[in-house]
């Protein structure tokens, strides 16, 4: 059933909406396409998809980050946030990175990390502003992304033999939508919600992602939860979830907002539960949510 779910989750994040509850899911015509662009040589996994606005730029910078358990998934399920980005003004960049049935992690964020170095490297390249790159991911992708907003400078993390060693991975905004935080609660807090999950399994997806089934190996579950890395100079976050999510209990994201809003307070850090959603849906790409996404990034990118 555990596994049911996240593939009718995946569905969902891949765009099941309605045309009048979300935007526009198609890039412009007037904007500047790169397809599977190479940030990195390890694997045939690490390539991006770079979509511009029609200007001279420097342009501020979206990276996408894709959900499927960590297991499944490709930067194409990002195409319609990044349609929205671009019709505002940014440069939205989608990426593959590396599932967990072919590496483990840290490879994931490792791979992510890479891509935020490459497009630094490549500022100019493309018309970016290499000081103004936000991430943004939803489910698995949300973890990853949560994790680029906390972990700047953690060298274990960084996977600088991957490319341009030089340039900062940090970056500016992390937009998490109900991503997993802390594998190792996951079960507990379902069950406090009314919901079983199976994540201390061995077989289930953040095991496979770690290599070992989850309570076996908390030390190296703590380095896969953004919460251990939280500082001061950490990114700006917002936060969103649904109080109907089957497949990450809400406490997920309702926990980590807690942590990081005394370090980086209020102004800062936004988290928002809402009510019937679940794992991804037309209420988070309603063209009046993704507006929500978008002004709260404004503040920081523009």
């Amino acid at each position: 059933m555990v596994l049911l779910n996240l593939t009718l989750s995946l569905l969902f994040i891949m765009g099941a909406c309605t045309k009048d509850e979300s935007t526009d899911n198609e890039i412009p015509t007037s904007a500047t396409t790169f397809t599977d662009v190479a940030y990195a040589s390890t694997s045939t996994a690490q390539k991006m998809d770079i979509y511009l606005p029609a200007g001279e730029g420097p342009f501020p910078v979206v990276v996408f980050i894709h959900g499927g358990a960590f297991k499944m998934g490709n930067k194409e399920m990002e195409t319609a946030n990044a349609a929205v980005l671009v019709s505002k003004g940014y440069a939205a960049v989608s990426i593959n990175y590396r599932l967990s049935g072919e590496a483990k992690f840290p490879a994931q964020i490792q791979d992510c990390k890479a891509a935020i170095r490459f497009l630094r490297a490549n500022a100019a390249k493309y018309k970016l502003n290499a000081d103004k790159i936000a991430s943004w991911g939803a489910s698995a992708g949300g973890n990853l992304s949560a994790l680029l907003g906390t972990s700047g400078g953690v060298s274990e993390l960084e996977g600088a033999e991957l490319g341009n060693s030089g340039f900062s991975s940090a970056v500016l905004v992390s937009v998490d939508w109900f991503g997993p935080i802390n594998f190792s609660t996951m079960d507990a807090e379902a069950s406090a919600l009314g919901f079983t999950l199976s994540t201390n399994s061995a077989s289930s997806p953040e095991s496979q992602l770690m290599g070992a089934a989850v309570p076996t190996i908390p030390a190296q579950v703590a380095k896969a939860n953004p919460t251990t890395y939280i500082t001061a100079d950490d990114a700006a976050f917002f936060i969103q979830v649904g109080d109907a999510d089957r497949n990450i209990p809400y406490t997920q994201s309702e926990n980590f907002y807690k942590a990081l809003l005394p370090v980086k307070s209020a102004m800062n850090v936004s988290y928002e539960l809402l009510p019937g959603a679940g794992h991804g849906g037309t209420q988070f790409s309603a063209a009046s949510n993704m507006d929500k996404v978008v002004a709260f990034l404004d503040r920081y990118m523009k």
